[in-house]
């Protein structure tokens, strides 16, 4: 038997026990609530184990050898690293907000699957296997060594310009994963949202800080098996209860025609009607005071002084008090505040206004004009995400971690069946908990709302996950009357369906598990691009091994705490964030990386042009249409929304890379030689 096989079997048992350990776990805390175990300690004890579990994985793991630390030792079998790319594939965007998306925008929302999924084709088929060969550690090492130029044909300009890249895409990425990890403490632990977060970075620095991507691996296979089961137990549940069938994937064909024809029922109701007429008198009103600013502006901020004088001259409550203080506190500052603000409610008034769109129907829209926008939209968002996914320097750098190109190949196969046991339940569990709460929650009395509701209504206060207001005063709940954050459907899933709370807490864990191994890898991309490309390679040249770990350790740590801060303060939801960070990364990196394989005329010159090109044309549309970066909407081209801004920066980049290419020298021979030779059969 070869030492591969050795190995091979050596972690399949490994893991094997791991499963029956895990079930155990799962069985004695199934017993241990059944005994009357209080929610908060089964919260608890699911963090806490989760947590132990990857740091004892860390701490085995860890290691001060380079290629240990930065490619696991190029020795991890195809099947382990297919797991392990899954895990760090299958972010918080994945296992909590995508199924949220589905639940809320229908079939527009199959465009993360449909990108997602087709960017590991083009991982697969244009840049994995020519990594492998290729042979280093980071994804600037290799455009610096096939685009050469600056101070001795290194490639420094080039390796600079990517690492730039990778950190902004990184870190705009790892945000997300992190405000996620804050998401699920918070709620499963009882802790603030913000020490959650602190709380759950404890656990991603344990073992990317002491095993790099040795000890990054083997958690990461670790969280995939936790991922797996948290997200199929509770979507077989669902499945079994309201189509008999425990295969998600097969029955929510069933349940689909009985979706629709709920929504028709509830499109109708005159009383969910009465709660959508009420929204749109209050849009209307925001729309007056938009007209008649500034003097609208000038008259609410002395209203809300005079309402606060009021109560403090007639004694009135502490409480009334407080509330007059920060209704004036919370006033917008200045007209153009008054604007944006009133602008953004106005827009999820009218939101709330509409009749449910039918679930199933492509690209709903009132006219045909905003039917052709929706499907520009759905059309570009699959092109980021696909061109986004073969530009991830996270996800990349798992081609160097496999022992021959051969099992990279094999590598990227698995990674695929192990993302698709995932993909192809997400949006049966969106159909199915969709139904469930149409035909459950909604027309149910206000006095018997199910518990669940009120635990994520109070995750976060101030900008609640979940609200039911009773706008018509009828004492049911209509539909019209229930704002759900997509970020809290997966993670309520076991709740909605009224399995355990032990299954609550894998479903968390899961999540956790996948915002983790997410967090992780891209920490790790971080901190390697500093320390190996910018301090080894520029800075000095000449640092020993250990040196060069010990700096990267330390740079995972600061990129980690900063990521930290930026998640505490909730720049945007987790799909957001995730949707900028594809297409910053196709926009700056996919045309140096596909165009260095398959055309050697690519130079130095068009590599440096092609990045900066791409980079800015995606920025500068984010900021010219994202409201949050002080954008607007109605400046969009052709209607494309913030987050796809990579359709126009993808052909920038190709374009600019070609051109500048062809204005300049030709590359050296040595450029055409490696080309020569990652592209060679092994």
């Amino acid at each position: 038997m070869t030492a591969n096989k050795r190995y091979f079997r050596r972690l399949s048992g490994y893991y094997a026990w791991f499963c029956v350990c895990f079930a155990g776990f799962l069985l004695a805390l199934t017993v241990l609530e059944k005994e009357g175990m209080p929610r908060l300690w089964i919260g608890h004890l699911f963090m806490f184990a989760t947590i132990v579990l990857y740091a004892t994985i860390g701490v085995v793991s860890r290691t001060s050898n380079v290629t240990e630390y930065y490619v696991a030792g190029r020795r991890v079998p195809a099947l382990f690293n297919g797991m392990a790319t899954a895990a760090d594939w299958i972010s918080a965007a994945s296992f909590i907000s995508l199924a949220g998306g589905l639940y809320l925008y229908g079939f527009d929302a199959l465009a993360y699957i449909m990108g997602w999924t087709g960017g590991y084709c083009l991982v697969a088929l244009l840049i994995a296997p020519y990594l492998r060969k290729f042979g280093q550690y980071t994804i600037p090492d290799y455009l610096a060594a096939r685009y050469g130029g600056g101070a001795g044909g290194r490639g420094g300009p080039v390796r600079a310009l990517a690492v730039g890249a990778t950190i902004i895409v990184s870190f705009v990425y790892v945000v997300a994963q992190i405000y996620a990890v804050g998401l699920i403490a918070s709620r499963f632990t009882g802790v603030d949202f913000s020490v959650g977060i602190f709380l759950g970075l404890a656990s991603i620095l344990v073992c990317s800080f002491l095993g790099g991507m040795r000890g990054i691996t083997w958690t990461q296979v670790a969280q995939y098996i936790i991922i797996l089961v948290a997200f199929l137990i509770p979507t077989m549940w669902l499945s079994a209860k309201h189509a008999d069938n425990p295969l998600p994937q097969v029955a929510y064909g069933s349940v689909l025609p009985k979706l629709a024809q709920r929504e028709a029922q509830l499109a109708a109701d005159p009383r969910e009607e009465a709660v959508r007429a009420q929204f749109r008198r209050q849009a209307d009103d925001y729309a007056a005071r938009l007209a008649a600013l500034p003097g609208s502006w000038e008259g609410g901020r002395l209203e809300a002084q005079r309402r606060l004088d009021a109560a403090r001259l007639r004694n009135a409550s502490l409480g009334d008090v407080r509330n007059a203080e920060r209704a004036l506190a919370a006033y917008p500052k200045t007209v153009d505040d008054a604007e944006a603000l009133w602008r953004a409610q106005r827009a999820r008034l009218l939101t709330r206004a509409q009749p449910p769109q039918p679930h199933a129907a492509p690209f709903p829209g009132a006219t045909e004009a905003e039917s052709n926008a929706r499907r520009n939209n759905f059309l570009a968002l699959v092109f980021c995400l696909m061109f986004g996914t073969a530009a991830l320097p996270h996800i990349l750098m798992r081609s160097y971690t496999t022992p021959s190109v051969h099992a990279a190949r094999g590598s990227v196969f698995w990674t695929l069946f192990f993302i698709l046991l995932i993909y192809l339940s997400i949006p049966a569990l969106a159909v199915l908990a969709k139904y469930d709460i149409y035909t459950s929650l909604v027309g149910s009395d206000f006095r018997s709302l199910p518990t669940w509701i009120s635990y994520w209504a109070n995750v976060d206060k101030v900008n609640p996950l979940i609200s039911i207001t009773d706008i018509n005063g009828d004492g049911l709940v209509q539909l019209a009357e229930i704002a759900i954050d997509g970020d809290v459907l997966v993670l309520a899933t076991s709740e909605i369906g009224g399995l355990p709370y032990v299954i609550s807490g894998l479903v968390a864990a899961g999540g956790l598990a996948a915002a983790l191994s997410t967090a992780d890898g891209l920490l790790l991309a971080i901190s390697n691009a500093l320390s190996h490309d910018v301090y080894y390679k520029i800075v000095d040249p000449g640092a020993s091994t250990q040196k060069r770990v010990t700096i990267s350790k330390l740079l995972l740590l600061a990129v980690a705490f900063i990521a930290a801060y930026a998640a505490s303060q909730k720049p945007a939801d987790i799909l957001s964030l995730v949707g900028a960070a594809f297409s910053l990364a196709a926009s700056t990196l996919f045309a140096p990386l596909v165009l260095g394989v398959f055309w050697k005329r690519a130079n130095h010159a068009g590599a440096i042009a092609g990045m900066i090109a791409g980079f800015l044309t995606c920025l500068y549309y984010m900021l010219r249409t994202n409201p949050i970066l002080g954008g607007r909407m109605d400046a969009a081209w052709f209607d494309i929304a913030p987050m796809s801004a990579g359709i126009f920066g993808v052909p920038v980049g190709i374009a600019a890379v070609v051109i500048a290419s062809l204005l300049t020298a030709p590359p050296s021979r040595a450029s055409d030689g490696m080309v020569d030779y990652i592209r060679a059969p092994e």
